[in-house]
């Protein structure tokens, strides 16, 4: 866009009021820590502030915890539980049930599709009664707590597409993601740390991993200051926050107040939205410089919770310490946290890497649920867990009483949440006995994220940003609707 007509833009009253709260939160911060002590923190302006008129009605939830396991978990082998296909193993998997729905080139080219049941074994837990592979012993013990959605689809058939789609509503890359349009919608508590920040935790070095595309967090149309900042699994969570030797935090100051000015002054002269972007940088990397470390000390921490949490809380970069840094970030006033794990594709010995994913993060998820629950974090924090797509009833490859893999399946597969605005405790939407084909109440997801939105007070089909002449929204131009069957 031309940026004559880009500044325009900006000169709206939504985009001034985006745009002017960081830089006016950075002079109240600069005058309170430059010569005057910091008495009155209050009057320091709000750094992430929502749009004018947003949310446009009460939310029961005021943050999202969105737990991605990159490369779809096999939902026959996890949630949705087909005893009956025992007596289907080795058979071909009968033409009716697959019909004319497209498969994937990695199985399209196979003499067979031979039906493949899970070689786990399921129980029913708690009190709703709810069928859970062995795999999930300790999310087993939260399905009381969780709305358990198996009718979900989508449109792609690949992962990269597919993870694409889940985040932005398309499949084709340069759209925003999730986490952006609620930092850009609803802003954030947090005047010290992002509203939307994304942890990519190690994985088992077993798996094959699928790759993580930062698209599946960035901005796309947005103002870029609303895309995801991804901290390391590593080391320090965020490179290159701390000062220089011999720069001390009040010469930073001086030096960013400078700097802000001149970035200003840029702005003003050729309205490129993205200079309002590298001020709210700068400034958010120097109040990170604090915030940070307290985040990531987790000395304060009770021996109850770690314990919650399992041994591996204490390895840098591990899902588990991973979750609980979502926690920490969740009470500190943080819109969305998106954790993504990787090594979920499986295409071959099924068995053995699906039981490493599930060991690697089977602990941690119902742990994050117990942790928000019993601090009352629970009742107005939303947590998503799922894949991009399911995996397929037949085998790819070899199949044998022990081993498997199993091809991309869109057409139906499972996702729970829970917390706030979320019935506890219920199942939504069937399959048929292949758990190939939703039977009754699918989702799209589409309807998911109209669904998170809506718990987080935002109607869907009304919160739009114009690009390329057109109104875009997350939920696309496709009907798509909240379901109204899992909320509270």
């Amino acid at each position: 866009m031309h940026p004559f007509i880009q500044n325009e833009i900006n000169l709206t009253r939504r985009q001034f009021f985006g745009d002017a709260g960081l830089r006016f939160g950075g002079v109240a911060l600069a005058h309170l820590l430059g010569q005057h002590a910091m008495a009155d923190t209050n009057a320091v302006q709000r750094v992430h502030t929502a749009l004018p008129g947003l949310p446009h009605f009460a939310p029961k939830a005021k943050r999202l915890i969105y737990l991605h396991m990159n490369g779809a978990p096999s939902q026959i082998d996890l949630w949705d539980y087909k005893p009956g296909l025992a007596d289907y193993f080795d058979k071909e998997l009968p033409e009716s049930v697959r019909g004319n729905q497209r498969i994937t080139t990695m199985t399209s080219g196979q003499k067979r599709l031979p039906v493949a049941p899970s070689k786990f074994k399921f129980a029913q837990h708690g009190n709703c009664g709810r069928w859970v592979s062995e795999l999930l012993p300790h999310t087993a013990g939260i399905v009381d707590d969780i709305a358990l959605i198996k009718t979900v689809h989508t449109n792609a058939i690949n992962h990269d597409p597919a993870c694409t789609f889940l985040f932005t509503g398309s499949e084709i890359p340069g759209k925003a993601s999730l986490g952006s349009w609620l930092a850009y919608g609803l802003g954030s508590e947090s005047d010290n740390l992002p509203a939307f920040v994304v942890l990519t935790p190690k994985w088992p070095e077993t798996s094959d991993g699928q790759a993580l595309f930062s698209r599946m967090w960035g901005s796309g149309f947005l103002p870029g200051k609303h895309s995801g900042v991804a901290f390391r699994s590593g080391g320090d969570p965020v490179l290159y926050l701390q000062n220089p030797n011999g720069v001390g935090r009040n010469d930073r100051r001086a030096l960013l107040d400078v700097l802000g000015e001149l970035n200003q002054r840029q702005h003003e002269r050729l309205g490129d939205p993205e200079t309002v972007t590298r001020i709210a940088q700068y400034e958010m990397a120097f109040r990170m410089q604090t915030s940070v470390p307290d985040l990531a000390d987790f000395k304060n921490e009770d021996a109850a919770t770690l314990e919650l949490y399992g041994p591996d809380v204490h390895k840098p970069g591990s899902f588990a310490q991973s979750c609980l840094l979502a926690r920490r970030l969740a009470e500190r006033g943080v819109r969305c946290v998106q954790l993504m794990h990787r090594g979920w594709d499986s295409h071959s010995n099924l068995p053995r890497d699906l039981g490493n994913q599930c060991a690697d993060t089977d602990r941690g998820c119902a742990a994050l649920v117990k942790d928000l629950k019993q601090r009352g974090l629970l009742e107005d924090t939303l947590v998503v867990w799922g894949g991009e797509f399911g995996r397929t009833v037949y085998s790819q490859g070899t199949l044998t009483r022990d081993n498997y893999g199993r091809d991309h399946h869109p057409r139906n597969f499972c996702m729970w949440m829970a917390g706030a605005g979320i019935k506890p405790g219920i199942s939504f939407g069937e399959t048929d006995d292949f758990s190939y084909n939703a039977i009754q109440d699918p989702v799209h997801l589409n309807d998911i994220n109209a669904t998170i939105l809506h718990c987080l007070g935002v109607d869907h089909s009304r919160f739009t940003y114009k690009f390329q002449g057109l109104d875009q929204r997350l939920t696309g131009v496709e009907p798509a609707a909240v379901v109204k069957g899992i909320l509270a």
